[in-house]
Protein backbone atom coordinates (compact mmCIF):
# COMPACT_ATOMS: atom_id res chain seq x y z
CA UNK A 1 0.00 0.00 0.00
CA UNK A 2 1.05 3.32 -0.34
CA UNK A 3 2.16 5.43 2.31
CA UNK A 4 -0.17 8.27 2.66
CA UNK A 5 1.69 9.93 5.67
CA UNK A 6 2.17 13.44 6.36
CA UNK A 7 5.01 15.59 5.34
CA UNK A 8 7.65 18.89 6.76
CA UNK A 9 10.86 22.06 3.36
CA UNK A 10 11.52 25.67 -0.50
CA UNK A 11 13.66 28.76 -1.42
CA UNK A 12 14.31 29.62 -4.91
CA UNK A 13 17.47 30.64 -5.38
CA UNK A 14 18.40 33.87 -6.30
CA UNK A 15 20.54 34.37 -9.83
CA UNK A 16 23.85 35.92 -9.77
CA UNK A 17 26.35 35.69 -12.98
CA UNK A 18 29.23 34.17 -11.97
CA UNK A 19 32.79 33.86 -13.12
CA UNK A 20 35.22 30.85 -12.05
CA UNK A 21 38.18 33.09 -11.15
CA UNK A 22 36.37 36.14 -9.05
CA UNK A 23 34.45 35.09 -6.24
CA UNK A 24 33.28 38.48 -5.80
CA UNK A 25 31.43 40.83 -7.68
CA UNK A 26 31.14 44.38 -7.99
CA UNK A 27 28.94 47.14 -9.62
CA UNK A 28 30.52 49.76 -11.45
CA UNK A 29 30.86 52.64 -8.53
CA UNK A 30 32.56 49.93 -6.68
CA UNK A 31 30.26 48.58 -4.35
CA UNK A 32 30.53 45.01 -3.46
CA UNK A 33 27.96 43.16 -4.02
CA UNK A 34 28.63 39.52 -2.24
CA UNK A 35 31.38 36.50 -2.24
CA UNK A 36 30.59 33.32 -3.49
CA UNK A 37 31.13 30.95 -0.98
CA UNK A 38 30.27 27.36 -2.76
CA UNK A 39 28.80 26.12 -6.10
CA UNK A 40 26.60 23.60 -6.18
CA UNK A 41 25.40 21.73 -9.47
CA UNK A 42 23.72 25.77 -11.98
CA UNK A 43 23.43 26.95 -8.02
CA UNK A 44 25.09 29.57 -5.86
CA UNK A 45 25.20 30.16 -2.19
CA UNK A 46 27.05 33.25 -1.10
CA UNK A 47 28.71 34.65 1.86
CA UNK A 48 25.67 36.80 2.86
CA UNK A 49 23.38 33.65 2.71
CA UNK A 50 25.91 31.46 4.77
CA UNK A 51 26.49 34.18 7.24
CA UNK A 52 22.78 35.01 7.93
CA UNK A 53 22.05 31.16 8.50
CA UNK A 54 24.89 30.69 10.91
CA UNK A 55 23.71 34.11 12.62
CA UNK A 56 20.35 31.97 13.29
CA UNK A 57 22.14 28.99 14.79
CA UNK A 58 23.95 31.30 17.34
CA UNK A 59 21.39 33.06 18.44
CA UNK A 60 19.45 29.78 18.72
CA UNK A 61 21.79 28.47 20.77
CA UNK A 62 22.06 31.89 22.77
CA UNK A 63 18.59 31.98 23.26
CA UNK A 64 18.58 28.11 24.57
CA UNK A 65 21.29 29.22 26.96
CA UNK A 66 24.18 26.99 25.85
CA UNK A 67 27.63 27.88 25.00
CA UNK A 68 27.98 29.84 21.72
CA UNK A 69 31.29 29.00 19.32
CA UNK A 70 33.21 30.84 17.41
CA UNK A 71 31.80 31.82 13.77
CA UNK A 72 34.41 30.10 12.33
CA UNK A 73 33.67 26.44 14.38
CA UNK A 74 30.28 26.16 12.70
CA UNK A 75 31.12 27.95 9.12
CA UNK A 76 31.54 23.77 7.36
CA UNK A 77 28.91 22.57 8.85
CA UNK A 78 25.92 24.96 8.35
CA UNK A 79 27.73 25.16 4.30
CA UNK A 80 27.43 21.63 4.37
CA UNK A 81 23.73 21.55 5.13
CA UNK A 82 22.83 24.54 2.92
CA UNK A 83 24.73 22.79 0.20
CA UNK A 84 22.51 19.34 1.13
CA UNK A 85 19.23 21.94 0.91
CA UNK A 86 20.02 23.04 -2.57
CA UNK A 87 20.87 19.26 -3.70
CA UNK A 88 17.04 18.08 -2.33
CA UNK A 89 15.43 21.31 -3.88
CA UNK A 90 17.20 20.74 -6.92
CA UNK A 91 16.36 17.41 -7.13
CA UNK A 92 12.84 17.84 -6.02
CA UNK A 93 12.34 20.14 -9.25
CA UNK A 94 13.88 17.64 -11.19
CA UNK A 95 11.09 14.94 -10.57
CA UNK A 96 8.33 17.09 -10.87
CA UNK A 97 7.61 17.51 -7.37
CA UNK A 98 6.03 20.81 -6.84
CA UNK A 99 4.15 22.81 -3.86
CA UNK A 100 0.91 24.26 -4.59
CA UNK A 101 -0.71 27.28 -3.00
CA UNK A 102 -3.11 25.09 -1.46
CA UNK A 103 -0.65 23.17 0.50
CA UNK A 104 1.51 26.35 1.57
CA UNK A 105 -1.82 28.07 2.50
CA UNK A 106 -3.01 24.65 4.31
CA UNK A 107 -0.15 24.33 5.59
CA UNK A 108 0.27 27.95 7.02
CA UNK A 109 -3.02 27.67 8.98
CA UNK A 110 -2.30 24.70 11.01
CA UNK A 111 0.45 26.16 11.79
CA UNK A 112 -1.62 29.32 12.98
CA UNK A 113 -4.77 27.02 14.55
CA UNK A 114 -1.86 24.64 16.58
CA UNK A 115 -0.45 27.99 17.86
CA UNK A 116 -3.93 28.84 18.77
CA UNK A 117 -3.69 32.09 16.19
CA UNK A 118 -5.50 33.73 13.90
CA UNK A 119 -3.43 34.15 10.40
CA UNK A 120 -3.47 38.04 11.24
CA UNK A 121 -1.91 37.03 14.60
CA UNK A 122 0.48 35.01 12.97
CA UNK A 123 1.48 37.64 10.59
CA UNK A 124 2.17 39.92 13.80
CA UNK A 125 3.65 37.32 16.21
CA UNK A 126 6.31 36.83 13.21
CA UNK A 127 6.81 40.44 12.55
CA UNK A 128 7.45 40.57 16.63
CA UNK A 129 10.33 38.39 15.36
CA UNK A 130 11.80 40.40 12.98
CA UNK A 131 10.35 37.96 10.00
CA UNK A 132 8.98 38.93 7.01
CA UNK A 133 6.17 36.89 6.56
CA UNK A 134 7.39 36.49 2.68
CA UNK A 135 10.36 34.61 3.93
CA UNK A 136 8.16 32.84 6.47
CA UNK A 137 6.10 31.44 3.45
CA UNK A 138 9.38 30.97 1.72
CA UNK A 139 10.87 28.43 4.59
CA UNK A 140 7.78 26.69 4.33
CA UNK A 141 7.17 26.10 1.11
CA UNK A 142 10.66 24.71 1.60
CA UNK A 143 9.72 22.14 4.70
CA UNK A 144 6.89 20.94 1.90
CA UNK A 145 9.02 20.51 -0.51
CA UNK A 146 11.85 18.48 0.91
CA UNK A 147 9.36 16.40 2.93
CA UNK A 148 7.59 15.36 -0.17
CA UNK A 149 11.05 14.56 -1.78
CA UNK A 150 11.68 12.28 1.41
CA UNK A 151 8.26 10.99 1.01
CA UNK A 152 8.78 9.89 -2.65
CA UNK A 153 12.56 8.80 -2.69
CA UNK A 154 13.15 7.17 0.99
CA UNK A 155 10.49 6.83 3.18
CA UNK A 156 7.53 4.96 0.14
CA UNK A 157 10.16 2.94 -0.64
CA UNK A 158 11.21 1.48 3.16
CA UNK A 159 9.71 -1.87 3.53
CA UNK A 160 8.71 -2.90 6.90
CA UNK A 161 7.83 -7.10 7.62
CA UNK A 162 5.52 -8.49 10.11
CA UNK A 163 8.35 -10.70 11.32
CA UNK A 164 10.20 -7.43 11.81
CA UNK A 165 7.63 -5.70 14.22
CA UNK A 166 7.24 -9.52 16.04
CA UNK A 167 10.77 -9.13 17.06
CA UNK A 168 10.91 -5.28 17.79
CA UNK A 169 7.53 -6.23 19.67
CA UNK A 170 8.96 -9.08 21.42
CA UNK A 171 12.34 -7.22 22.68
CA UNK A 172 10.84 -3.93 23.28
CA UNK A 173 7.92 -4.49 25.52
CA UNK A 174 7.09 -1.24 26.61
CA UNK A 175 5.90 -0.22 22.96
CA UNK A 176 2.40 1.30 23.54
CA UNK A 177 3.07 1.63 27.42
CA UNK A 178 4.02 5.46 27.04
CA UNK A 179 0.29 6.15 29.08
CA UNK A 180 -0.14 3.11 31.05
CA UNK A 181 -0.21 3.63 35.35
CA UNK A 182 0.88 0.75 37.33
CA UNK A 183 -0.24 0.03 41.32
CA UNK A 184 2.32 -1.86 42.15
CA UNK A 185 3.76 -3.29 46.05
CA UNK A 186 6.99 -4.18 46.63
CA UNK A 187 8.90 -6.39 49.29
CA UNK A 188 12.77 -5.92 50.00
CA UNK A 189 14.80 -8.21 51.57
CA UNK A 190 17.96 -5.82 52.22
CA UNK A 191 21.66 -6.30 52.08
CA UNK A 192 24.62 -4.58 54.00
CA UNK A 193 26.99 -2.63 51.72
CA UNK A 194 29.93 -4.95 50.80
CA UNK A 195 27.49 -7.78 52.21
CA UNK A 196 29.65 -11.42 52.66
CA UNK A 197 28.62 -14.32 50.15
CA UNK A 198 27.12 -15.83 53.08
CA UNK A 199 24.55 -12.45 53.74
CA UNK A 200 23.90 -12.75 50.09
CA UNK A 201 22.73 -16.47 50.28
CA UNK A 202 20.54 -15.94 53.27
CA UNK A 203 18.69 -13.28 51.83
CA UNK A 204 18.48 -14.89 48.73
CA UNK A 205 17.15 -17.67 50.30
CA UNK A 206 14.97 -15.35 52.40
CA UNK A 207 12.84 -13.91 49.06
CA UNK A 208 13.02 -17.52 47.40
CA UNK A 209 10.54 -18.50 50.25
CA UNK A 210 8.41 -14.82 50.74
CA UNK A 211 8.17 -15.55 46.95
CA UNK A 212 6.81 -19.36 47.06
CA UNK A 213 4.43 -18.33 49.87
CA UNK A 214 2.97 -15.34 47.67
CA UNK A 215 2.83 -17.50 44.88
CA UNK A 216 0.72 -19.64 47.10
CA UNK A 217 -1.85 -17.08 48.01
CA UNK A 218 -0.47 -15.72 51.48
CA UNK A 219 -1.33 -11.90 51.62
CA UNK A 220 1.35 -9.50 50.06
CA UNK A 221 0.75 -6.47 52.65
CA UNK A 222 1.17 -8.73 55.87
CA UNK A 223 4.34 -10.31 54.29
CA UNK A 224 5.81 -6.84 53.24
CA UNK A 225 4.74 -5.46 56.72
CA UNK A 226 6.73 -8.55 58.71
CA UNK A 227 9.77 -8.83 55.80
CA UNK A 228 10.24 -5.47 53.94
CA UNK A 229 13.15 -3.47 54.44
CA UNK A 230 11.74 -1.03 51.70
CA UNK A 231 10.39 2.47 53.20
CA UNK A 232 6.63 1.23 52.35
CA UNK A 233 7.02 -1.30 54.47
CA UNK A 234 4.32 0.04 56.96
CA UNK A 235 1.69 0.90 53.76
CA UNK A 236 1.89 -3.22 52.99
CA UNK A 237 4.70 -2.66 50.02
CA UNK A 238 2.65 -0.50 47.88
CA UNK A 239 4.22 2.29 45.70
CA UNK A 240 1.38 3.48 45.09
CA UNK A 241 0.52 4.27 41.56
CA UNK A 242 3.30 4.90 39.14
CA UNK A 243 3.37 5.83 35.07
CA UNK A 244 5.46 3.93 32.86
CA UNK A 245 8.27 6.33 32.91
CA UNK A 246 8.18 6.56 36.82
CA UNK A 247 9.18 2.57 37.70
CA UNK A 248 12.78 2.20 38.61
CA UNK A 249 14.83 0.56 35.98
CA UNK A 250 14.94 -2.78 37.37
CA UNK A 251 11.20 -3.52 37.87
CA UNK A 252 10.42 -2.01 33.96
CA UNK A 253 11.12 -5.05 32.08
CA UNK A 254 9.61 -7.32 34.12
CA UNK A 255 6.45 -5.69 35.12
CA UNK A 256 5.78 -5.05 30.95
CA UNK A 257 5.44 -8.54 31.02
CA UNK A 258 3.35 -8.94 34.43
CA UNK A 259 -0.64 -9.08 33.92
CA UNK A 260 -2.90 -7.87 37.15
CA UNK A 261 -2.22 -9.86 40.13
CA UNK A 262 1.25 -11.33 38.95
CA UNK A 263 3.92 -11.51 41.43
CA UNK A 264 7.79 -11.67 40.08
CA UNK A 265 10.46 -13.63 40.93
CA UNK A 266 13.13 -12.36 42.90
CA UNK A 267 15.17 -9.34 41.78
CA UNK A 268 18.75 -8.89 42.30
CA UNK A 269 19.66 -5.02 42.58
CA UNK A 270 22.98 -3.72 44.96
CA UNK A 271 20.30 -2.96 48.05
CA UNK A 272 18.92 -6.85 48.40
CA UNK A 273 16.60 -9.21 46.68
CA UNK A 274 13.25 -7.12 45.61
CA UNK A 275 9.75 -8.94 44.78
CA UNK A 276 7.48 -7.01 43.31
CA UNK A 277 3.35 -7.50 42.76
CA UNK A 278 1.05 -5.82 40.13
CA UNK A 279 -1.99 -5.06 42.06
CA UNK A 280 -3.41 -3.08 39.24
CA UNK A 281 -3.24 -0.96 35.93
CA UNK A 282 -4.74 1.25 34.00
CA UNK A 283 -4.46 3.14 30.75
CA UNK A 284 -4.26 0.35 28.89
CA UNK A 285 -7.51 -0.16 28.02
CA UNK A 286 -8.91 -1.79 24.70
CA UNK A 287 -9.07 0.88 21.96
CA UNK A 288 -12.42 0.96 19.83
CA UNK A 289 -12.03 2.68 16.50
CA UNK A 290 -14.27 3.20 13.28
CA UNK A 291 -12.30 1.87 10.52
CA UNK A 292 -13.66 1.77 7.07
CA UNK A 293 -12.60 -0.10 4.34
CA UNK A 294 -12.20 1.71 0.77
CA UNK A 295 -10.53 1.64 -2.51
CA UNK A 296 -8.81 4.41 -4.21
CA UNK A 297 -7.39 5.52 -7.45
CA UNK A 298 -3.96 8.14 -7.54
CA UNK A 299 -2.42 10.09 -10.51
CA UNK A 300 0.70 11.42 -9.26
CA UNK A 301 2.04 14.65 -11.13
CA UNK A 302 5.28 14.78 -12.05
CA UNK A 303 8.12 16.31 -14.47
CA UNK A 304 5.75 14.72 -17.11
CA UNK A 305 2.27 14.89 -16.01
CA UNK A 306 1.09 18.54 -14.74
CA UNK A 307 -0.74 19.09 -11.84
CA UNK A 308 -4.02 20.31 -14.18
CA UNK A 309 -3.32 16.99 -16.43
CA UNK A 310 -3.52 15.16 -13.40
CA UNK A 311 -6.53 16.15 -12.44
CA UNK A 312 -7.99 15.94 -15.83
CA UNK A 313 -7.27 12.12 -16.38
CA UNK A 314 -8.91 11.85 -12.89
CA UNK A 315 -12.12 13.37 -13.52
CA UNK A 316 -12.32 11.56 -17.02
CA UNK A 317 -12.09 8.18 -14.77
CA UNK A 318 -15.03 9.43 -12.22
CA UNK A 319 -16.79 10.17 -15.40
CA UNK A 320 -16.44 6.51 -16.15
CA UNK A 321 -16.55 4.67 -13.38
CA UNK A 322 -20.14 6.94 -12.68
CA UNK A 323 -21.16 5.58 -15.77
CA UNK A 324 -20.72 1.67 -14.82
CA UNK A 325 -17.19 0.93 -15.61
CA UNK A 326 -15.56 -1.17 -13.46
CA UNK A 327 -13.29 0.64 -10.69
CA UNK A 328 -11.05 -2.03 -9.66
CA UNK A 329 -10.33 -2.90 -13.33
CA UNK A 330 -10.07 1.14 -14.01
CA UNK A 331 -7.52 1.40 -10.54
CA UNK A 332 -5.46 -1.90 -11.93
CA UNK A 333 -4.70 -0.02 -15.46
CA UNK A 334 -4.42 3.49 -13.72
CA UNK A 335 -3.79 4.47 -11.07
CA UNK A 336 -0.18 5.51 -9.92
CA UNK A 337 -0.23 3.78 -6.25
CA UNK A 338 0.94 0.46 -7.49
CA UNK A 339 0.96 -1.49 -4.22
CA UNK A 340 -3.12 -0.89 -4.00
CA UNK A 341 -3.32 -0.76 -7.85
CA UNK A 342 -2.90 -4.82 -7.79
CA UNK A 343 -5.68 -4.81 -5.43
CA UNK A 344 -8.12 -2.78 -7.58
CA UNK A 345 -6.82 0.04 -5.48
CA UNK A 346 -8.17 -1.45 -2.25
CA UNK A 347 -6.66 0.03 0.52
CA UNK A 348 -7.91 -2.54 3.37
CA UNK A 349 -9.75 -1.74 6.45
CA UNK A 350 -8.10 2.29 7.48
CA UNK A 351 -8.09 3.39 10.91
CA UNK A 352 -8.46 7.44 11.88
CA UNK A 353 -4.87 9.00 11.36
CA UNK A 354 -3.20 6.37 9.28
CA UNK A 355 -3.40 8.49 6.24
CA UNK A 356 -2.94 12.11 5.34
CA UNK A 357 -5.75 14.57 6.85
CA UNK A 358 -6.93 15.74 3.40
CA UNK A 359 -7.76 12.09 2.14
CA UNK A 360 -9.31 11.10 5.83
CA UNK A 361 -11.81 14.00 5.51
CA UNK A 362 -12.65 13.18 2.04
CA UNK A 363 -13.07 9.38 2.50
CA UNK A 364 -15.30 9.90 6.07
CA UNK A 365 -18.00 12.41 4.01
CA UNK A 366 -18.80 8.97 2.21
CA UNK A 367 -21.43 6.75 2.99
CA UNK A 368 -20.80 2.86 2.27
CA UNK A 369 -20.96 2.73 -1.68
CA UNK A 370 -20.33 6.14 -2.09
CA UNK A 371 -17.76 7.50 -4.68
CA UNK A 372 -15.94 10.78 -4.20
CA UNK A 373 -15.05 13.88 -6.58
CA UNK A 374 -11.16 14.06 -7.48
CA UNK A 375 -9.64 15.90 -4.66
CA UNK A 376 -5.30 16.67 -4.64
CA UNK A 377 -3.44 15.46 -1.43
CA UNK A 378 0.66 15.95 -1.18
CA UNK A 379 0.75 12.61 -3.28
CA UNK A 380 -1.30 14.07 -5.87
CA UNK A 381 -4.79 13.71 -6.97
CA UNK A 382 -7.56 11.29 -5.45
CA UNK A 383 -11.06 9.69 -6.18
CA UNK A 384 -11.73 7.45 -2.90
CA UNK A 385 -15.15 4.99 -2.77
CA UNK A 386 -15.92 3.62 0.85
CA UNK A 387 -16.82 -0.24 0.87
CA UNK A 388 -17.64 -0.61 4.32
CA UNK A 389 -17.58 0.56 7.74
CA UNK A 390 -17.13 -1.11 11.21
CA UNK A 391 -16.21 -0.58 14.82
CA UNK A 392 -12.92 -2.78 15.71
CA UNK A 393 -10.80 -3.00 18.86
CA UNK A 394 -7.86 -1.35 17.06
CA UNK A 395 -5.58 -2.42 20.18
CA UNK A 396 -2.90 -4.45 19.05
CA UNK A 397 -3.22 -2.55 15.41
CA UNK A 398 -1.84 0.21 17.40
CA UNK A 399 0.83 -1.53 19.19
CA UNK A 400 2.06 -2.67 15.69
CA UNK A 401 1.90 0.82 13.78
CA UNK A 402 4.19 2.12 16.67
CA UNK A 403 6.34 -0.64 16.27
CA UNK A 404 6.20 -0.02 12.78
CA UNK A 405 6.92 3.95 13.21
CA UNK A 406 10.16 3.02 15.05
CA UNK A 407 11.49 0.29 12.70
CA UNK A 408 10.62 3.19 9.94
CA UNK A 409 12.53 5.97 11.61
CA UNK A 410 15.56 3.64 11.83
CA UNK A 411 15.54 2.52 8.55
CA UNK A 412 15.04 5.82 7.59
CA UNK A 413 18.15 7.53 9.01
CA UNK A 414 20.65 5.26 7.01
CA UNK A 415 18.65 5.32 3.47
CA UNK A 416 18.50 9.27 4.03
CA UNK A 417 22.39 9.00 4.69
CA UNK A 418 22.84 6.82 1.71
CA UNK A 419 20.32 9.02 -0.53
CA UNK A 420 22.40 12.67 0.51
CA UNK A 421 25.98 10.41 -0.41
CA UNK A 422 24.59 9.83 -3.85
CA UNK A 423 23.49 12.80 -4.73
CA UNK A 424 26.82 14.60 -3.60
CA UNK A 425 28.67 12.04 -5.70
CA UNK A 426 26.16 12.66 -8.69
CA UNK A 427 26.54 16.86 -8.22
CA UNK A 428 28.76 19.84 -9.21
CA UNK A 429 30.24 21.05 -5.96
CA UNK A 430 32.67 23.52 -5.70
CA UNK A 431 33.87 24.96 -2.16
CA UNK A 432 35.44 28.65 -2.12
CA UNK A 433 35.64 29.19 1.41
CA UNK A 434 39.47 29.30 0.97
CA UNK A 435 39.16 31.76 -1.67
CA UNK A 436 37.94 34.52 0.74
Amino acid sequence: MMNLFKYPFAVVVSVLFLTTHVHSIALSDGIEVDHIVAIVNDDLITRNELDKEIDKILARLSNAGQQVPPKSAVEKQVLDKLIEERLQVGKAISLGINVTPDMLATMIGNIAKNNSLTLSELRTALAAEGISFKSFQQQIEKQILLSRLKNQEIINKINVSDAEIDSLLKQDKQIGRKNTEYLIQHILIGLPEGASPAQIGAARDKAISIAEQLQQGADFASLALLHSNGRNALEGGSLGWLKNNQLPSLFTDVVAGMSKGDISPPLRSSSGYHIIKLTDMKGNKQEFVTQTKARHILINTSEMVSDEDARTRLEQLYIRIEGGDDFARLARSHSDDKGSAIKGGELGWVSPGSVVKKFQAEMDKLQPGELSKPFRTEFGWHIVQVIERRQHDNSEQILRSEARKIITERKAKDATDLYMRRLRDEAYIEIRLSEE
